[in-house]
């Protein structure tokens, strides 16, 4: 079987910053319906009420498309404007749980979905124009990079690696070494987890899936992760494939 990431697109943030303004209209679209249902009990209460509650309303609202309008910009402008780090919570916290479950009303797989979320999350990590040095950061791999029926297990060493050149660990050790950054390789988010709180890095270059990298993302907040998505020729969690290429310009663009 070929080299599933070949021919494959990389993932669009696009997708995301759509579902991002159709979240935001629908939350928009509640405060408007949280303020205009109880509006005629509220006058009954003072003439003056519906007015004051609208106006905080009319905030919250307006905090909403601001929010947004800022996210879309941090992201096609690839700067900092305002708060990157707490934009990046309201993300992961907020928004994305409402964009799987709107996504899943119109039929797009959540898989699709966090592809687009991993490249929105990478745009803006990478726009707060991050410099670290390479001691404090860390590269973490999925065990199933490993060739299957390799008898050297690097899990926990990589160093162990013969470089025979069969998978892609011989190249992901040697940029390691190159740029003198700490890499590990993990059989699950448990021992990844551990792995992080040993190492204490400012910043996490992981390789996994959709699922693992969404869930990786989440748990590290508000560590800055920047995602590579693995290609799967086979299947998951066998024999997995990811560009190297990819890890080395990501790598360029954080270093100091």
């Amino acid at each position: 079987m070929g080299h599933k990431g070949a021919n494959q697109k990389p993932p669009q943030k696009r997708l995301f910053v759509a579902l991002m303004g159709v979240t935001c209209l629908l939350v928009v679209g509640l405060i408007y319906l949280g303020w205009y249902i109880p509006t005629m009990g509220l006058a009954n209460i003072h003439p003056d009420l519906p007015r004051v509650v609208g106006m905080v309303f009319a905030v919250l609202s307006g905090i909403a498309v601001l929010g947004t309008a800022l996210l879309v910009l941090t992201t096609a402008l690839g700067k900092d404007i305002l708060g990157t780090k707490f934009m990046r919570g309201v993300v992961i916290k907020f928004l994305l749980p409402l964009i799987e479950q709107i996504g899943k009303l119109c039929g797009i797989s959540k898989d699709t979905i966090r592809q687009s979320f991993v490249a929105m999350n990478n745009s803006l990590v990478i726009s707060q124009r991050l410099k670290i040095n390479a001691d404090r950061i860390l590269i973490l791999l999925p065990h199933c990079l490993q060739l299957a029926e390799c008898e050297i297990k690097v899990t926990g060493e990589i160093d162990k690696c013969l470089r025979c050149g069969r998978c892609d660990i011989m190249g992901l050790a040697d940029l390691a070494r190159k740029y003198n950054i700490d890499i590990s390789v993990a059989t699950g988010g448990t021992l990844a987890r551990k792995v992080i709180i040993e190492k204490r890095p400012k910043l996490v270059l992981a390789v996994a899936c959709e699922r693992d990298l969404t869930s990786g993302i989440k748990d590290c907040y508000p560590l800055p992760v920047i995602g590579v998505l693995n290609d799967r020729p086979f299947g998951p969690c066998f024999n997995t494939r990811v560009d190297v290429d990819k890890i080395d310009a990501a790598l360029r663009s954080v270093l100091a």
